[in-house]
C-alpha cells in the first residue's frame, strides 16, 4: 500500500498541481478525505494516489470481530440446510468466512450472493467464485432485481451482516416465499478520532473534497466533527456513490453534493470530472 496520511497525523499537504503519479490529473495535489473503514480504504486510497491526489484517511466506521462467535459456529453446522447465503459487505465475508471455513468447507450446493466488487474480491480470496451479484449497480435493489432471486418460494436463506442495517433484502426475499434468517458476523461502531487535523486543513483552505460511502458513515462523521466541522462540511464538495446517501446529506444541510457512479471507480471518476470542470 502506498504511503497515505491519516487525519490523525496532521499531514503536510503537497501543493495543488504538484507533479507526482497523476501529474496530468485534475486531482493532482488535491486533499481528499477517505471515510471508509480502515480495513477497506486501501483500494480507493491507492486509486487516488495514482491520480496524484493526497488521500486523508478518516474512518467513520470501526469494524470489530464478535466477542461471541457461537452464532457463526452454529451457522457453520447448519450450512448444508440453506439454499442461498447472502453477504452484505466485504466485512461480512471476511468475518464470517474466517470462522466458518476454519471448521468446514463451503458446501457446493449453497449458492452465494453479494453486492459490490469489493465483496466479490473478498469471496474470491476465500475460493468462492461462483457468485450471484449485480454488475451495473451495487445496492440491495440491484441484487433483488437479478433473475436468480425471483423464484424464492420454499428456499432457505441466511444473510451474513453486521449488527443492524437495512432490512430490504430480508423482507423482500421473505415476501417472495423464502425462509430467511440473519447471522451477525461483526460489530460496527463509531470510531473515537480527533477531528482537529481535518479542521486545520479546512481552516487553511486545503481540504478539497470528502468521499462518503454509507449513510451510517455520514451520520457518524457529522457527529464526530462537532459544530465547527459541520459548518465546514456543509460548504465542501462531498462525493457519494448512491442517491440514498445524497438524501441523507441534503437532510443535514450539505450544499455541494455530487452523486457519482458506483463503487471506488465511480467515486474517482466523479472526482476527476468535477475538478476538471472547475479547473476549466
Amino acid at each position: 500500500m502506498p504511503v497515505i496520511s491519516s487525519a490523525a497525523s496532521k499531514p503536510e499537504p503537497p501543493a495543488r498541481g504538484a507533479k507526482r503519479g497523476g501529474q496530468n490529473s485534475a486531482l493532482a495535489g488535491r486533499q481528499i478525505v477517505v471515510t471508509r473503514p480502515a480495513e477497506q480504504c486501501e483500494h480507493l486510497a491507492s486509486a487516488l494516489v495514482a491520480q496524484g491526489a493526497h488521500p486523508v484517511l478518516f474512518p467513520v466506521l470501526a469494524i470489530s470481530a464478535l466477542d461471541d462467535v457461537s452464532p457463526l459456529l452454529d451457522a457453520a453446522i447448519r450450512l448444508d440446510g440453506f439454499d442461498l447465503a447472502v453477504f452484505v459487505s466485504p466485512n461480512a465475508v471476511a468475518k464470517a468466512l474466517d470462522v466458518i471455513l476454519a471448521r468446514r468447507t463451503w458446501p457446493v450446493q449453497v449458492r452465494v450472493a453479494t453486492v459490490g466488487k469489493s465483496s466479490e474480491r473478498e469471496l474470491a480470496r476465500f475460493g468462492i467464485n461462483d457468485v450471484i451479484a449485480p454488475q451495473d449497480r451495487f445496492d440491495s435493489e440491484a441484487l433483488l432485481a437479478l433473475p436468480e432471486l425471483q423464484q424464492m418460494q420454499g428456499k432457505k436463506v441466511v444473510i451474513f451482516r453486521g449488527d443492524g442495517g437495512r432490512d430490504l433484502v430480508f423482507e423482500t426475499l421473505q415476501a417472495r416465499g423464502a425462509s430467511v434468517e440473519y447471522v451477525t458476523a461483526y460489530r460496527r461502531s463509531r470510531p473515537v478520532l480527533d477531528p482537529a487535523p481535518l479542521l486545520k486543513l479546512w481552516s487553511d483552505g486545503r481540504l478539497d473534497a470528502v468521499t462518503l460511502t454509507s449513510s451510517e458513515g455520514l451520520r457518524n462523521l457529522w457527529d464526530m466533527l462537532g459544530k465547527l466541522g459541520q459548518s465546514y462540511l456543509k460548504q465542501t464538495p462531498v462525493f457519494v456513490p448512491h442517491a440514498r446517501i445524497a438524501e441523507q446529506a441534503q437532510a443535514l444541510g450539505l450544499q455541494r453534493i455530487e452523486i457519482t457512479g458506483p463503487a471506488d471507480d465511480g467515486l474517482v471518476a466523479g472526482l476527476q470530472d468535477y475538478f476538471t470542470r472547475h479547473e476549466s
